[in-house]
């Protein structure tokens, strides 16, 4: 998976556009960088716009652990997490959703932009 990183400046929210085929290795260097991206630019809301993807790979194992890679990364606690995702994918980030709010992450997904920056803007 590839993406990209942009900053809506009046909100505060990182923006990450991904592409190409989701997997276990990528989505971790990925929150890497947001993680870096977040702290360069003091800010506390991220939408991940994965609308892009091909496909996306991992088992409910490497989901259910997924929230502890997250940590490890260093991003920031008190942030909101937005993933706006294909219906196609729901599923798959619908239980991503499940553990990282049990995990303590305000994390929601969305399957369209305007209520994901609504949800992250409130």
């Amino acid at each position: 998976m590839e993406w990209n990183s942009s900053i809506l400046q009046d909100e505060q929210i990182v923006v990450i556009k991904t592409y190409g085929a989701a997997d276990e290795a990528s989505s971790l260097e990925m929150a890497k960088s947001i993680s870096k991206t977040m702290m360069e630019f003091k800010a506390t809301r991220c939408l991940i716009d994965h609308s892009a993807l091909l496909s996306v790979s991992g088992t409910s194992v490497d989901i259910y652990y997924r929230p502890q890679g997250i940590s490890n990364t260093g991003i920031p606690s008190g942030v909101k997490i937005a993933e706006l995702v294909k219906p196609a994918h729901k599923s798959h980030f619908g239980f991503l959703e499940y553990v990282c709010r049990n995990n303590g992450f305000d994390f929601r997904v969305f399957e369209s932009r305007e209520p994901a920056i609504q949800w992250l803007t409130k």
